[in-house]
């Protein structure tokens, strides 16, 4: 596995490396020593996640701001455009995103640690996307940053008017959002 620091440090994207030859091929998707040794994190994932999406639906901007969630995200159906904000106040990079492409064609994952908001905008015509979590759903901790924010300025790769849920249609400008330390 190679891991590597995205331009916010601690987000990292994460490849495996794929073994083929003409029955298919196999990758190790996860291994907590080389991720350990990668990230400094020491934490257990407690939680995996699977959801599916049609194209133009977007997710997020979510976070927990109690029993906050460290994330690895990764497809393994169609392609996402996958977006890390620091929500960290005393962070040098309080603010700033970072988004990359996710898909089943390119393997990769990114890690998201707590104290970041995290989104993704489904590209393909649908998306199965695996999601494992160092602390467990907390719904009356979970919190919304509206994905247009102009605070944020995301530039989301938009094709048509994205497909949001209710929730996310509803979240929290970013100066009026509760935030990390």
């Amino acid at each position: 596995m190679k891991f590597t620091p995205t331009d916010l440090p601690e987000v990292m994207l994460i490849e495996p490396e794929v073994f083929r030859d003409d029955r298919g091929f196999f990758f190790e998707s996860f291994n907590s020593r080389a991720f350990q040794s990668a990230t400094g994190c020491m934490d257990a994932f407690v939680q995996d996640d699977h959801s599916r999406s049609t194209r133009h639906v977007l997710r997020g901007l979510h976070y927990q701001i109690a029993r906050p969630q460290g994330k690895i995200v990764r497809v393994v159906t169609g392609e996402i455009f996958d977006v890390a904000v620091d929500l960290r106040k005393s962070s040098p990079n309080f603010g700033r995103w970072v988004g990359t492409r996710l898909g089943a064609e390119n393997r990769r994952a990114l890690w998201i640690p707590r104290g970041f908001a995290h989104g993704f905008l489904t590209l393909s015509e649908t998306a199965e996307v695996l999601y494992k979590h160092t602390d467990f759903w907390s719904p009356e901790h979970q919190r919304c940053i509206r994905w247009d924010d102009p605070a944020t300025g995301i530039k989301w790769p938009l094709s048509a008017t994205p497909i949001l849920s209710a929730k996310d249609a509803a979240g929290s400008a970013f100066k009026d959002a509760e935030l990390f330390p």
